[in-house]
């Protein structure tokens, strides 16, 4: 149960931006001009980077929806996971390999990020735009982790539902209105 009434029972974020909608729709905007393009990163990899900060802060239902569109995009039911579990042998691309490291000094604090980790992402490609990106993205899903847990909403457990709404958010962005198809049926 969350800590206040929010009027609604709506999971995980849903949940404080039907209770104020005022908020929702710039957090909605935000998180589109984050994670909504290619320019630089995929949507998939902006995902990944959501959805391994949000593992690292434990926050269950950003990890899992987060987690569940990046393998959307990315087309592998199982790259969040390998991610999460074990970045080094992950799947992934030196590069995201390198921006996820920063992004996780980032869940730490900003000045955990160092200038070795910089030159290291550099050398594995990255630009000063997917530098900036990462630790944006980074940042913003603190935010976001801490709004969820720290008014304590509730997240499915079944995976399918993730899984359901990664196809909405896939095809409809991120959106305050109930009838975006991104909130559960009551």
């Amino acid at each position: 149960m969350a800590h206040i009434d929010l009027g609604n029972d709506f999971p995980g974020i849903r949940g404080p931006m039907a209770y104020s909608p005022k908020t929702a729709q710039p957090m909605n905007d935000f998180a589109n001009a984050l994670l909504a393009t290619d320019e630089g990163l995929s949507k998939g990899e902006r995902e990944l980077i959501g959805a391994y900060v949000s593992s690292l802060n434990d926050c269950h239902f950003c990890q899992s929806i987060h987690g569940a569109v990046a393998n959307h995009y990315l087309g592998d039911e199982s790259t969040f996971e390998a991610v999460k579990c074990d970045l080094p042998s992950a799947p992934v691309s030196g590069k995201m390999r390198a921006l996820l490291s920063i992004a996780a000094s980032v869940q730490k604090g900003g000045k955990q990020v160092t200038p070795e980790q910089i030159e290291t992402a550099r050398k594995e490609g990255a630009t000063d735009r997917d530098i900036h990106d990462a630790v944006l993205i980074s940042a913003a899903f603190c935010m976001f982790n801490r709004y969820v847990d720290g008014l304590a909403t509730w997240a499915p457990t079944d995976p399918d539902f993730y899984r359901h709404r990664a196809m909405k958010v896939a095809e409809l962005g991120y959106r305050s209105e109930p009838e975006s198809g991104y909130f559960p049926p009551q």
